[in-house]
């Protein structure tokens, strides 16, 4: 079958991204066309479909007020978008649409030709863009559920979009104005990463659409074998943000003596939890690294005797426990979101409350304290549940077979009207 991709990023830029590029990959070596539509940016990989791209719509950065105005109504409907991917539908044909970040740069704007043209539409949830304007569950307070009922105004009340009322007000807007228009309705299947989220938006009742559950996947040539650990170290990867509990981390970690750290990741926090560090009097034991990629990266992982992920948001489906537990590393994880779902308690590693750096610290002196046999067994297991769980074959069968059945009731639906 054809397959267009929808993403809004078309580089590598997080764990969205990961899934398409891979997803294209994996659907490619099955046999099948793939097509993708995104937005315009100097750093996208080549593509025989870039001519169609929508063009590059930054909403961070400094403007004008005529140059805002203009920005803002596109957030809200592009007819650019809407015209570029009629046109790339014409011309390819493909039996099925695939979304996965398309709010604001693309818009929504996409879903109309696709009606038109009886093209049926799936779109995996990465975020929470579909019932919280922020897209994350979370107001500056923490934690929040206030929109999730369909009433949009807490957003704008607490300026949760980055900390602007501004907007806040126009993500309010849109998230109001695609409950009315029916917007969601328009979307024949929903995918979730984690039961979690599944649950979640099912709660929402946002869209009379059936909404599934499909685990993210790794890459075919992934090598599921526990990497001996060379150093002592436990290992944080990702961004540097409040939401991620790097904070706590550190907090954490001052609370017990011996235990090392390194961090692999930047972010617009970096400043501030070096500062903490220091204060914290951490010295060497909290070693930031930066970003990392490739085989820096790699070394790391396989290089440290656990992961830490101390999430205190939402997380979805994380790749960053996915591939520790490939290489058998032990993860300690907060008990939020789809966590729980990924780290198995004495299985796969150990959880503990979000924000809570005792409990935290006492997990991470529990891993780094294990006798060996115990430790073994532990990485062991988590290669098992890795191998299980993340597969890319088992991932194709049961996304083709969603495929098949959302293209069959699309083709009965248009027979029957």
């Amino acid at each position: 079958m054809t397959v267009l991709l929808v993403n809004k990023f078309h580089y590598r830029k997080g764990g969205s991204e990961t899934y398409y590029f891979a997803l294209a990959e994996l659907l490619r070596s099955a046999g099948h066309r793939v097509l993708f539509f995104a937005m315009q940016d100097v750093c996208n990989e080549p593509c025989e479909q870039a001519g169609y791209f929508v063009s590059n719509v930054e909403y961070n950065g400094p403007a004008g007020a005529l140059q805002k105005l203009k920005s803002a109504a596109k957030l809200l409907y592009s007819a650019e978008a809407r015209d570029r991917f009629d046109a790339l539908l014409q011309q390819e044909q493909p039996d099925l649409v695939h979304l996965n970040l398309v709010h604001r740069q693309i818009t929504l704007s996409i879903l109309e030709p696709c009606q038109k043209r009886g093209v049926p539409v799936v779109f995996t949830q990465h975020d929470l863009i579909c019932v919280c304007p922020n897209y994350t569950c979370l107001s500056p307070d923490g934690v929040c559920e206030e929109c999730l009922g369909g009433h949009f105004a807490p957003c704008v009340r607490h300026k949760c979009v980055k900390g602007s009322a501004a907007k806040s007000l126009l993500a309010a807007v849109e998230a109001r104005l695609y409950r009315l228009r029916g917007s969601y309705d328009k979307i024949d299947r929903y995918l979730c990463p984690s039961a979690f989220y599944q649950t979640l938006l099912q709660r929402c009742r946002f869209t009379k659409a059936p909404i599934l559950h499909l685990p993210n996947f790794l890459p075919a040539d992934t090598v599921y074998e526990w990497a001996r650990p060379q150093r002592g170290a436990l290992l944080y990867l990702g961004r540097l943000t409040p939401e991620k509990g790097v904070a706590t981390l550190l907090r954490a970690l001052a609370a017990c003596p011996g235990a090392r750290l390194r961090i692999a990741g930047d972010g617009p926090g970096r400043a501030g939890l070096e500062t903490l560090a220091a204060e914290l009097g951490l010295g060497e034991r909290a070693k930031f690294l930066g970003f990392l990629r490739g085989q820096a990266l790699a070394g790391e992982l396989h290089g440290c005797r656990g992961v830490v992920l101390p999430s205190e948001w939402y997380e979805n489906g994380p790749y960053s426990v996915m591939e520790a537990l490939s290489c058998g590393k032990p993860v300690l994880g907060s008990r939020i979101g789809g966590i729980p779902e990924l780290v198995r308690e004495g299985e796969t590693g150990f959880l503990f409350p979000p924000k809570d750096a005792p409990a935290l610290a006492g997990a991470m002196q529990k891993l780094l304290t294990l006798p060996e046999t115990e430790y073994a067994a532990l990485c062991e297991g988590c290669v098992r549940f890795a191998k299980e769980r993340f597969s890319a074959a088992a991932h194709l069968r049961a996304l083709t077979g969603i495929y098949e059945k959302t293209i069959a009731e699309k083709k009965a639906g248009r027979a029957k009207g």
